[in-house]
């Protein structure tokens, strides 16, 4: 074989292995988390159940801890709205004293979260959504929480379809997993009856984002428009990193109680090992209602 037919095999070797990896690539989706153990849970608070006290500074987040901690809770996931100084990073020195208290009083810090809004059609403005959960992912590392949460956004925006949506959505949400993966943060998004509806929806935006710091926060009570809320559960559970468990979940947008006892099934069929923060909403004290909900949620999983 003279030279130039050299070149020009090396040539063609070249490219069809480029068109495997290139082909491999497009044909990535994320995988199933790998759950060989049996499930075991570890029931925690979602701190947006004393959401009035706090914003209303009638209770502090130190007192939250204590009270969790009394109640026998194992873990609280802080949202970042119940910094001082959100949605600008906190200090170091508030981070570690909240880092201190949880460790002192044996709670896991489970996670943290910010309000963002990918669907956002301006690029310069979704840039500073993406810059907004970086920024948390650095204030999670410190926090020592493993997860932050984000949202997708409020819907498809005036002019562009939901098409659209999805592809810069997917592209912003990979650039948050990338940056959690160097800081050893898993980027959590949660289904919020938003631009994510249905479990289609999740698996829809989970398919776009190529990496493995990158899952569900399981919302419950966000499947609204379903006749079977739990089979919609069920479908997106293998992608859970964490949970929000609610007193309520919606059959066909009417507002029903959650049957734990379904709940726990599918804890244990899925085999998810991890947290799962209970979130009590509406009226009445918070820590009558977080009291009563955790006594349902420990029972149903006992």
């Amino acid at each position: 074989m003279n030279r130039f037919n050299c070149k020009i095999s090396f040539f063609s070797l070249v490219m069809t292995l480029s068109l495997i990896i290139t082909s491999a690539g497009d044909a990535y989706s994320i995988e199933k988390i790998k759950r060989n153990e049996p499930s075991k849970v570890k029931i925690g608070l979602n701190c947006y159940s004393f959401n009035q006290p706090l914003i209303a500074k009638t209770m502090t987040v130190e007192e939250m801890f204590r009270f969790s901690a009394t109640l026998g809770l194992e873990s609280a996931d802080l949202t970042g709205y119940y910094f001082s100084t959100y949605p600008a990073v906190p200090s170091d020195e508030e981070i570690f004293r909240y880092k201190k208290c949880a460790f002192l009083l044996g709670l896991d810090i489970s996670g943290t979260g910010v309000r963002n809004d990918f669907t956002i059609s301006d690029p310069n403005k979704r840039k500073l959504e993406v810059q907004l959960v970086k920024d948390w992912i650095i204030v999670a590392e410190k926090l020592g929480a493993p997860v932050i949460r984000v949202f997708a956004g409020k819907g498809v925006p005036e002019g562009f379809t939901r098409k659209q949506v999805v592809e810069w959505m997917g592209k912003d949400l990979q650039e948050c997993a990338d940056f959690g993966a160097q800081h050893g943060v898993i980027v959590g998004i949660q289904n919020h009856n938003d631009f994510l509806k249905t479990a289609t929806d999740v698996e829809e935006i989970l398919q776009k984002v190529k990496s493995d710091w990158f899952g569900l926060i399981l919302d419950i009570g966000s499947f609204r428009t379903t006749d079977n809320p739990y089979k919609e559960i069920e479908q997106v559970v293998p992608y859970a990193v964490n949970w929000q468990i609610k007193e309520t979940v919606f059959i066909n947008n009417v507002e029903t109680k959650t049957d734990m006892k379904k709940i726990a099934a599918i804890l244990k069929n899925s085999g998810y090992r991890g947290y799962i923060p209970i979130e009590t909403l509406g009226s009445g004290d918070p820590k009558e209602k977080v009291t009563k909900f955790y006594g349902e949620v420990r029972e149903a999983i006992k």
